[in-house]
Protein backbone atom coordinates (compact mmCIF):
# COMPACT_ATOMS: atom_id res chain seq x y z
CA UNK A 1 0.00 0.00 0.00
CA UNK A 2 1.33 3.26 -1.26
CA UNK A 3 -0.31 5.85 1.29
CA UNK A 4 2.26 5.84 4.32
CA UNK A 5 0.94 9.56 5.81
CA UNK A 6 -0.39 8.04 9.03
CA UNK A 7 3.25 6.39 9.40
CA UNK A 8 5.77 8.71 8.33
CA UNK A 9 4.94 11.62 10.77
CA UNK A 10 4.33 9.34 13.85
CA UNK A 11 7.98 7.92 13.22
CA UNK A 12 9.77 11.70 13.52
CA UNK A 13 7.39 12.35 16.25
CA UNK A 14 8.34 9.08 18.80
CA UNK A 15 7.06 10.36 22.36
CA UNK A 16 10.46 10.38 24.57
CA UNK A 17 12.15 12.89 26.34
CA UNK A 18 13.38 15.44 24.50
CA UNK A 19 16.35 15.01 27.26
CA UNK A 20 17.75 11.69 25.45
CA UNK A 21 18.71 14.26 22.77
CA UNK A 22 20.01 17.74 24.06
CA UNK A 23 23.17 18.25 25.88
CA UNK A 24 23.31 20.59 29.05
CA UNK A 25 24.44 23.53 26.30
CA UNK A 26 20.79 23.69 24.69
CA UNK A 27 20.24 23.01 20.94
CA UNK A 28 23.22 21.00 20.33
CA UNK A 29 22.27 17.24 19.07
CA UNK A 30 23.70 14.00 19.80
CA UNK A 31 24.00 12.68 16.44
CA UNK A 32 26.36 9.84 17.61
CA UNK A 33 23.92 6.84 16.59
CA UNK A 34 26.80 3.99 17.95
CA UNK A 35 25.41 2.35 15.12
CA UNK A 36 25.21 -1.82 16.48
CA UNK A 37 24.40 -4.39 13.71
CA UNK A 38 20.77 -5.21 14.63
CA UNK A 39 18.39 -7.67 12.94
CA UNK A 40 15.73 -6.35 10.79
CA UNK A 41 12.15 -7.29 12.30
CA UNK A 42 9.83 -9.06 9.88
CA UNK A 43 5.97 -9.46 10.07
CA UNK A 44 3.61 -9.99 7.71
CA UNK A 45 0.34 -8.29 7.25
CA UNK A 46 -2.91 -10.35 5.78
CA UNK A 47 -5.63 -8.32 5.04
CA UNK A 48 -8.73 -10.32 4.01
CA UNK A 49 -11.09 -8.56 1.20
CA UNK A 50 -14.57 -9.18 0.04
CA UNK A 51 -13.31 -7.61 -3.47
CA UNK A 52 -11.19 -9.60 -6.36
CA UNK A 53 -7.86 -8.60 -7.64
CA UNK A 54 -8.87 -6.94 -10.47
CA UNK A 55 -10.96 -4.63 -8.60
CA UNK A 56 -8.38 -3.96 -5.93
CA UNK A 57 -6.03 -2.62 -8.49
CA UNK A 58 -8.37 0.58 -9.00
CA UNK A 59 -9.79 0.62 -5.76
CA UNK A 60 -6.27 1.12 -4.05
CA UNK A 61 -5.04 3.89 -6.85
CA UNK A 62 -8.36 5.54 -6.10
CA UNK A 63 -8.29 5.11 -2.41
CA UNK A 64 -4.57 6.65 -2.30
CA UNK A 65 -5.26 9.48 -4.52
CA UNK A 66 -8.10 10.53 -1.87
CA UNK A 67 -6.14 10.19 1.35
CA UNK A 68 -3.06 12.06 -0.23
CA UNK A 69 -5.89 15.23 -1.18
CA UNK A 70 -7.37 14.74 2.43
CA UNK A 71 -3.78 15.47 4.39
CA UNK A 72 -1.92 18.29 2.05
CA UNK A 73 -2.21 21.72 2.63
CA UNK A 74 -0.72 24.82 4.13
CA UNK A 75 2.90 23.38 3.21
CA UNK A 76 2.85 20.35 4.48
CA UNK A 77 1.82 16.91 3.28
CA UNK A 78 2.22 14.89 0.01
CA UNK A 79 4.57 15.73 -2.76
CA UNK A 80 4.42 13.71 -6.31
CA UNK A 81 7.79 13.79 -7.65
CA UNK A 82 7.50 11.18 -10.19
CA UNK A 83 4.57 8.89 -11.62
CA UNK A 84 5.71 6.90 -14.78
CA UNK A 85 6.04 3.38 -16.12
CA UNK A 86 9.32 0.99 -15.37
CA UNK A 87 10.23 -2.01 -16.62
CA UNK A 88 13.33 -3.83 -15.11
CA UNK A 89 14.84 -6.85 -16.57
CA UNK A 90 13.69 -10.02 -16.55
CA UNK A 91 16.41 -11.15 -14.42
CA UNK A 92 15.41 -7.76 -12.00
CA UNK A 93 11.67 -8.19 -11.82
CA UNK A 94 10.32 -9.01 -8.00
CA UNK A 95 9.69 -12.48 -6.85
CA UNK A 96 11.72 -13.42 -10.73
CA UNK A 97 8.31 -12.71 -12.64
CA UNK A 98 7.20 -9.04 -12.01
CA UNK A 99 9.03 -6.63 -13.89
CA UNK A 100 6.83 -3.66 -15.62
CA UNK A 101 4.45 -1.79 -14.11
CA UNK A 102 4.34 2.17 -12.36
CA UNK A 103 7.25 3.72 -10.59
CA UNK A 104 6.08 6.82 -8.23
CA UNK A 105 8.65 8.84 -6.41
CA UNK A 106 7.34 10.66 -3.26
CA UNK A 107 8.16 13.39 -0.54
CA UNK A 108 5.93 13.14 2.35
CA UNK A 109 6.09 16.97 3.94
CA UNK A 110 5.63 16.63 7.86
CA UNK A 111 6.08 20.19 9.29
CA UNK A 112 3.33 20.75 12.11
CA UNK A 113 2.04 17.38 12.35
CA UNK A 114 5.20 16.56 14.56
CA UNK A 115 5.38 17.74 18.50
CA UNK A 116 6.91 21.08 18.76
CA UNK A 117 9.76 19.63 20.43
CA UNK A 118 10.86 17.51 17.48
CA UNK A 119 10.57 20.71 15.64
CA UNK A 120 12.85 22.26 17.65
CA UNK A 121 15.50 19.11 17.36
CA UNK A 122 15.24 18.22 13.94
CA UNK A 123 16.11 20.98 10.44
CA UNK A 124 12.64 21.41 8.55
CA UNK A 125 14.35 19.23 5.70
CA UNK A 126 14.38 16.51 8.35
CA UNK A 127 10.87 16.46 8.69
CA UNK A 128 9.74 14.64 5.67
CA UNK A 129 10.25 10.73 4.63
CA UNK A 130 10.79 10.01 1.04
CA UNK A 131 9.15 6.91 -0.38
CA UNK A 132 9.83 5.01 -3.68
CA UNK A 133 7.22 2.60 -4.82
CA UNK A 134 7.45 0.10 -8.06
CA UNK A 135 3.65 -1.32 -8.66
CA UNK A 136 3.72 -4.06 -11.06
CA UNK A 137 0.78 -5.32 -10.01
CA UNK A 138 -0.28 -7.50 -8.54
CA UNK A 139 3.17 -7.11 -6.92
CA UNK A 140 3.88 -3.90 -4.73
CA UNK A 141 7.66 -2.70 -3.68
CA UNK A 142 7.57 0.08 -1.44
CA UNK A 143 10.73 1.65 0.22
CA UNK A 144 10.39 5.01 2.74
CA UNK A 145 13.43 6.81 4.24
CA UNK A 146 14.37 9.47 6.04
CA UNK A 147 16.67 12.13 4.77
CA UNK A 148 18.44 12.09 8.41
CA UNK A 149 18.36 9.03 9.07
CA UNK A 150 19.50 7.95 5.70
CA UNK A 151 20.30 4.11 5.48
CA UNK A 152 19.50 3.43 9.61
CA UNK A 153 16.22 3.94 9.00
CA UNK A 154 14.53 1.90 6.42
CA UNK A 155 10.81 0.54 5.84
CA UNK A 156 10.69 -2.07 3.08
CA UNK A 157 7.08 -3.36 2.42
CA UNK A 158 6.92 -6.04 -0.65
CA UNK A 159 2.99 -6.79 -1.22
CA UNK A 160 1.23 -9.29 -3.30
CA UNK A 161 -2.28 -9.61 -3.84
CA UNK A 162 -3.58 -13.44 -4.19
CA UNK A 163 -7.60 -14.98 -4.82
CA UNK A 164 -7.25 -16.31 -1.72
CA UNK A 165 -8.27 -16.11 2.22
CA UNK A 166 -4.98 -15.61 3.33
CA UNK A 167 -3.92 -19.48 3.88
CA UNK A 168 -0.83 -19.35 1.68
CA UNK A 169 1.67 -20.28 3.44
CA UNK A 170 5.53 -18.40 1.77
CA UNK A 171 4.07 -16.01 -1.24
CA UNK A 172 6.76 -13.45 -0.90
CA UNK A 173 9.47 -16.84 -1.40
CA UNK A 174 11.22 -15.92 2.17
CA UNK A 175 14.23 -18.15 2.90
CA UNK A 176 13.53 -20.77 6.14
CA UNK A 177 15.71 -18.30 8.35
CA UNK A 178 13.64 -15.42 7.48
CA UNK A 179 10.55 -17.50 7.88
CA UNK A 180 11.55 -18.41 11.91
CA UNK A 181 12.23 -14.52 12.12
CA UNK A 182 8.33 -13.65 10.60
CA UNK A 183 5.24 -12.47 13.19
CA UNK A 184 2.25 -13.21 10.85
CA UNK A 185 -1.06 -10.75 11.68
CA UNK A 186 -4.49 -11.12 10.19
CA UNK A 187 -6.24 -7.77 9.97
CA UNK A 188 -9.88 -7.71 10.08
CA UNK A 189 -11.19 -4.13 9.03
CA UNK A 190 -14.42 -4.45 10.65
CA UNK A 191 -13.31 -5.00 14.11
CA UNK A 192 -13.10 -1.78 16.25
CA UNK A 193 -10.75 1.29 16.18
CA UNK A 194 -9.78 3.52 18.67
CA UNK A 195 -12.29 6.79 19.46
CA UNK A 196 -9.82 8.89 17.37
CA UNK A 197 -9.86 7.14 14.09
CA UNK A 198 -13.22 6.17 14.08
CA UNK A 199 -15.45 7.69 11.32
CA UNK A 200 -18.98 6.65 11.02
CA UNK A 201 -18.78 7.28 7.14
CA UNK A 202 -15.82 4.71 7.04
CA UNK A 203 -17.21 2.00 9.35
CA UNK A 204 -17.31 -1.40 7.75
CA UNK A 205 -20.09 -2.39 9.85
CA UNK A 206 -22.12 0.47 8.38
CA UNK A 207 -21.69 0.48 5.39
CA UNK A 208 -23.43 -1.27 2.44
CA UNK A 209 -22.58 -0.92 -1.11
CA UNK A 210 -25.46 0.22 -3.51
CA UNK A 211 -23.47 -0.90 -6.64
CA UNK A 212 -22.24 -4.00 -5.89
CA UNK A 213 -24.63 -4.98 -2.61
CA UNK A 214 -21.53 -5.62 -0.53
CA UNK A 215 -21.71 -5.07 3.21
CA UNK A 216 -21.84 -4.78 6.09
CA UNK A 217 -18.98 -6.71 7.10
CA UNK A 218 -20.12 -7.75 11.36
CA UNK A 219 -17.24 -7.75 13.39
CA UNK A 220 -19.34 -10.31 15.33
CA UNK A 221 -19.54 -12.72 12.20
CA UNK A 222 -16.77 -14.57 10.11
CA UNK A 223 -17.72 -12.36 6.76
CA UNK A 224 -13.55 -13.26 5.90
CA UNK A 225 -14.48 -16.93 5.76
CA UNK A 226 -17.51 -17.29 3.43
CA UNK A 227 -17.74 -13.71 1.15
CA UNK A 228 -17.90 -13.57 -2.36
CA UNK A 229 -15.68 -12.35 -4.37
CA UNK A 230 -12.38 -12.48 -1.93
CA UNK A 231 -8.71 -11.51 -1.77
CA UNK A 232 -5.87 -11.49 0.43
CA UNK A 233 -3.52 -8.53 1.02
CA UNK A 234 -0.04 -9.99 1.67
CA UNK A 235 2.12 -7.39 3.13
CA UNK A 236 5.59 -8.26 4.00
CA UNK A 237 6.82 -5.34 6.21
CA UNK A 238 10.84 -4.90 7.24
CA UNK A 239 12.24 -2.60 8.99
CA UNK A 240 15.40 -1.53 10.48
CA UNK A 241 15.97 1.30 12.97
CA UNK A 242 19.36 1.97 14.10
CA UNK A 243 19.88 4.50 16.90
CA UNK A 244 21.11 3.42 20.31
CA UNK A 245 19.01 3.57 22.88
CA UNK A 246 16.12 4.34 20.83
CA UNK A 247 15.67 1.20 18.30
CA UNK A 248 12.96 -0.99 20.15
CA UNK A 249 11.15 1.70 21.23
CA UNK A 250 11.14 2.73 17.03
CA UNK A 251 10.82 -0.68 15.81
CA UNK A 252 7.94 -1.32 17.89
CA UNK A 253 5.80 2.10 17.17
CA UNK A 254 6.34 1.71 13.53
CA UNK A 255 4.99 -2.38 13.31
CA UNK A 256 1.74 -0.67 15.75
CA UNK A 257 1.42 2.23 13.33
CA UNK A 258 1.55 -0.18 10.03
CA UNK A 259 -1.09 -2.40 11.52
CA UNK A 260 -3.66 0.70 12.48
CA UNK A 261 -2.52 2.39 8.87
CA UNK A 262 -3.37 -0.92 7.03
CA UNK A 263 -6.29 -1.76 9.29
CA UNK A 264 -7.50 2.18 8.27
CA UNK A 265 -6.67 2.93 4.92
CA UNK A 266 -8.38 -0.80 3.95
CA UNK A 267 -11.64 0.54 6.04
CA UNK A 268 -11.83 3.46 4.15
CA UNK A 269 -10.99 1.89 0.58
CA UNK A 270 -14.06 -0.95 1.53
CA UNK A 271 -16.42 2.17 2.22
CA UNK A 272 -15.67 4.02 -0.98
CA UNK A 273 -16.87 1.07 -2.97
CA UNK A 274 -19.57 3.07 -4.74
CA UNK A 275 -16.98 6.10 -5.68
CA UNK A 276 -14.40 3.68 -7.36
CA UNK A 277 -16.46 0.85 -8.69
CA UNK A 278 -16.53 0.80 -12.37
CA UNK A 279 -13.52 2.94 -12.92
CA UNK A 280 -10.98 2.02 -15.47
CA UNK A 281 -7.73 2.29 -15.28
CA UNK A 282 -7.47 4.82 -17.78
CA UNK A 283 -9.87 6.74 -15.53
CA UNK A 284 -7.69 5.97 -12.27
CA UNK A 285 -4.22 7.53 -14.71
CA UNK A 286 -6.38 10.63 -15.53
CA UNK A 287 -7.10 10.71 -11.29
CA UNK A 288 -3.47 11.15 -10.59
CA UNK A 289 -2.80 13.74 -13.17
CA UNK A 290 -5.25 15.64 -11.89
CA UNK A 291 -4.23 15.01 -8.26
CA UNK A 292 -0.51 16.01 -9.03
CA UNK A 293 -1.96 19.96 -9.53
CA UNK A 294 -4.57 19.84 -6.74
CA UNK A 295 -1.58 18.81 -4.16
CA UNK A 296 0.33 21.21 -5.82
CA UNK A 297 -2.28 23.72 -5.17
CA UNK A 298 -3.12 23.01 -1.81
CA UNK A 299 0.44 22.83 -0.47
CA UNK A 300 1.24 26.24 -1.91
CA UNK A 301 -1.91 28.09 -1.18
CA UNK A 302 -4.54 25.72 0.80
CA UNK A 303 -5.05 25.52 5.22
CA UNK A 304 -3.25 22.38 7.30
CA UNK A 305 -5.24 19.83 7.13
CA UNK A 306 -5.47 15.53 8.34
CA UNK A 307 -3.71 14.20 10.53
CA UNK A 308 -1.14 15.21 13.04
CA UNK A 309 0.47 14.23 16.76
CA UNK A 310 -0.41 14.53 20.15
CA UNK A 311 2.40 16.79 22.61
Amino acid sequence: MRSHFLLVYVLISVKLSPKIFLTTTGKQILYNYYLIPLKMLITEFRIILPMTVEEYQVAQLFATAKVSKQNTGGGEGVEILANEPFVKPMAEGFLGKYNTGQYTNKIYHLGSRVPSWVRYIFSDTSLSMHEEAWNAYPYCKTVLKNPYMKENMIIDISTLHVPDRGESENVHQLTGDELKKRHIIYINIADKVSRADYKPEDDPEKFKSTKTGRGPLLSSEPWYKTCEPHMCCYKLVREKFKWFGLQTRVENLIMSQEERLFRNFHRQLFCWTDEWYGLTMQDIRALEATTVDELNKERATGEKKGFTTEE
